[in-house]
């Protein structure tokens, strides 16, 4: 059973509606000691990271969702929720994230190092370009995806880059280590490949 954390940040309707699309069984939940019981979890978002934080800090879900990577079990970032993977970011003001991954979340530059202006946020379908082998992949093929964000991670360390975009600079679009996995895009958006990746992640549950 798929957990999704409800922390009043997230996309859940779409979510969830893939997870039923995929036949996969899941619950809605904010209660700590209920989502600790689910055999993967998924922490989808929308919104700005310090509010975000600020939820999963007050609420006690930061230290559940901590202990519960511990535990071995897979456990999912969508979108705003991939960002709370990492160190800190730098949205509004310096805020420290799950540090879960190591690396920072900035702001699109929004021109290019030739000089060329480009909106903010990055919203629209970009091609994925594999960079490490991953059980998310088994069966994918490289294809578009559905991307809304004005954010991106930028890590030293590229070993937990398993997929890239590139908006006017590579921007880290799947990533992972050991059981915590990431996805900058919607896959609940993002037609059959977006399907793919999420069935894997729900197999990777499965497999235990």
């Amino acid at each position: 059973m798929i957990g999704i954390i409800d922390y009043g940040m997230g996309n859940l309707f779409s979510v969830s509606k893939a997870l039923e699309r995929l036949n996969v069984p899941y619950f809605i939940s904010e209660d700590k000691e209920e989502l600790k019981k689910a055999d993967g979890l998924i922490l989808p978002g929308v919104g700005a990271f310090k509010d975000a934080m600020e939820r999963l800090n007050t609420t006690g879900l930061t230290e559940m969702i901590q202990e519960y990577v511990q535990s071995g079990k897979p456990f999912l970032g969508i979108c705003l929720g991939m960002q709370l993977l990492f160190e800190e970011s730098e949205e509004i003001k310096l805020t420290k994230g799950l540090c879960l991954l190591p690396g920072r979340v900035i702001r699109f530059a929004g021109q290019s190092k030739a000089g060329e202006s480009y909106k903010v946020p990055h919203m629209g379908w970009n091609r994925l370009k594999f960079v490490h082998s991953s059980p998310l992949l088994n069966n994918v093929e490289e294809d578009h995806v559905y991307f809304v964000h004005s954010y991106f991670a930028s890590t030293e360390q590229e070993e937990v880059i398993i997929a890239k975009s590139d908006y006017f600079e590579e921007v880290p679009a799947v990533v992972g280590q050991n059981n915590i996995y990431g996805m900058q895009f919607h896959p609940e958006k993002s037609s059959k490949i977006g399907m793919k990746l999420l069935r894997n992640f729900t197999e990777l549950i499965r497999k235990g």
